[in-house]
C-alpha cells in the first residue's frame, strides 16, 4: 500500500505543492498582518525634500551679497587633467 502512495505523491506533487504552499502563505500573510496590526501612515518627506529645506537653511544663515571673486574661486579648483603635460603659464 505505501509503495502505491509514494508512486502517487512523486507523481502528482507538482498539483499537490502549489496548493499546499499558496494556502501556507495565505495563512502566514494573515497571522503577521493580524500580529503587526493596522499600518500607520507615515508621512516622511523625501531625500529631495529634505535636502531642499536644508539648503535654505544654509542660504538663510549666510550673506547672498558676500561672494568669492572668480580668481578665489580658480585658486581652489583642481587642474585638468588634459593641462598635465603642458607647461605652466607663469
Amino acid at each position: 500500500m505505501w509503495p502505491v502512495v509514494w508512486t502517487a505523491l512523486r507523481t502528482y506533487a507538482p498539483y499537490v505543492t502549489f496548493p499546499v504552499a499558496f494556502v501556507v502563505g495565505a495563512v502566514g500573510y494573515h497571522l503577521e498582518w493580524f500580529v503587526r496590526g493596522t499600518p500607520k501612515p507615515r508621512e516622511e518627506k523625501s531625500i529631495l525634500e529634505l535636502r531642499e529645506e536644508r539648503k535654505l537653511q544654509e542660504q538663510a544663515g549666510m550673506d547672498s551679497t558676500q561672494v568669492l571673486s572668480l580668481k578665489e574661486r580658480l585658486e581652489f579648483t583642481p587642474r585638468a587633467a588634459l593641462n598635465r603635460n603642458r607647461p605652466e603659464k607663469s
